[in-house]
């Protein structure tokens, strides 16, 4: 089956990383300068719960799109995040088929009728 503009098949996302905090995290990972992030930056910066943000962090390394690594700094627990190869060509292959509905969507046309001035311009000529 071709990936071409004229594909007609349905958009394959990955349903792990459609889910908006997901996408976020990954995202965010992928843009940032550092190999890994710690729990409270992405907390702090995607305003995200710490229990939402631990779930999220769960279903990526479950996926094997993120690694988490658990340490100690001085006596303080330390969480860090960081993308894999894996997470990296997930998001990126995600983003590609995005793209492709967004092509796909830019063909088709509104519901009959819905075209500009075609109806109730005449009405009070």
């Amino acid at each position: 089956m071709s990936d071409g503009e004229g594909s007609k098949r349905s958009p394959r996302l990955d349903k792990v990383i459609h889910e908006r905090a997901r996408l976020i995290i990954l995202a965010y990972l992928s843009s940032s300068s550092k190999a890994s992030v710690s729990f409270p930056e992405l907390r702090e910066k995607l305003e995200l719960s710490a229990g939402n943000l631990s779930i999220q962090l769960r279903t990526l390394a479950g996926a094997g799109y993120v690694k988490i690594a658990k340490s100690f700094v001085g006596n303080k627990p330390n969480t860090a995040v960081s993308l894999t190869a894996k997470g990296s060509r997930a998001l990126t292959e995600y983003l590609k088929e995005m793209e492709r509905l967004m092509r796909g969507l830019k063909g088709l046309k509104g519901p009959k009728g819905m075209k500009g001035n075609d109806q109730g311009s005449d009405s009070q000529a």
